[in-house]
């Protein structure tokens, strides 16, 4: 079957974040469908909405926009009805709804949502405490973290915990090395949420020779013998339930899912060791 393809433009007063995301995950529920996109980032003047309609009209296709400006949305509205392309603004239904059901108006700020406030300065603290204790980092200070996540060597730990540092939330990593116990820091520790990430034996085989082979090493070893991985998996998931750890099975789980499913968790772990959310 023959892939559409088609010219994308995808126009943002900030950064772009919101309307890739709604772009993205509505294209994935077309098949043979690929779109050309067109990043417009930072449009707040006039002259830089004309030099967007001058690249639609180069490239006609759908333009999903995330506007707040009335003037500047105005121009690229125009625009798009003469040249007969669809313009969507992907705000408007979500804004709308939330103004009337609120009886309030909301405030055109473009870029609000990335402003520099305690949420913002937060993350930040969040990103350099999980930057400081991945892979088993900095073990003294365990019992600070929000999360900490642990499993065997690559199960998307480190990946998962930059995710939920980017949610604010400060992610801590251990990794269970065969024939050894898991540091005592992490079985004393009392604040944070543990969760074990786990991975069937096969795929974690293959991703382990797939690093070897990307490290220019082909050597057989325990690290990618399947019988060998199949028995570290299970005294792993073994230990996570002595433990009373909450499993999260990672092999067909992208890293957005399985930082979702540990958002619940904690959300969960927080109201019941704090007596609420905050």
């Amino acid at each position: 079957m023959s892939v559409k393809r088609f010219h994308l433009h995808l126009v943002s007063d900030a950064t772009g974040e919101t309307v890739s995301s709604v772009a993205r995950a509505c294209l994935v529920q077309f098949d043979n469908v690929e779109a050309i996109h067109h990043l417009w980032w930072l449009v707040r003047s006039q002259g830089q909405v004309e030099r967007v309609i001058a690249g639609i009209e180069a490239n006609p296709g759908v333009v999903l926009a995330t506007l707040i400006n009335g003037d500047v949305r105005a121009l690229l509205e125009d625009a798009c009805r003469q040249l007969h392309v669809p313009c969507i603004p992907v705000l408007d239904p979500v804004m709308g709804a939330l103004a009337n059901f609120l009886g309030s108006t909301f405030s055109a700020q473009p870029g609000r949502q990335h402003a520099m406030d305690a949420e913002y300065f937060s993350r930040i603290d969040a990103m350099h405490f999980t930057l400081a204790h991945d892979d088993g980092q900095l073990l003294h200070d365990l019992d600070d973290a929000d999360v900490v996540l642990v499993g065997v060597s690559r199960t998307s730990k480190t990946p998962t915990c930059m995710y939920l540092a980017n949610r604010g939330v400060k992610a801590a990593n251990v990794p269970l090395v065969p024939g050894l116990p898991p540091p005592p820091e992490l079985l004393e520790a009392k604040k944070p949420l543990i969760v074990g990430l786990t991975k069937e034996a096969k795929s974690l085989t293959d991703i382990r020779r797939a690093r070897l082979r990307f490290l220019n090493s082909d050597e057989e070893t325990d690290y990618t013998d399947f019988d060998k991985v199949r028995e570290e998996v299970a005294e792993a998931r073994r230990m996570f339930v002595r433990h009373g750890w909450p499993i999260i099975d990672v092999s067909r789980r992208s890293i957005e899912e399985a930082s979702a499913a540990i958002l619940q968790l904690y959300a969960r772990h927080r109201g019941s060791s704090t007596g609420g959310l905050p």
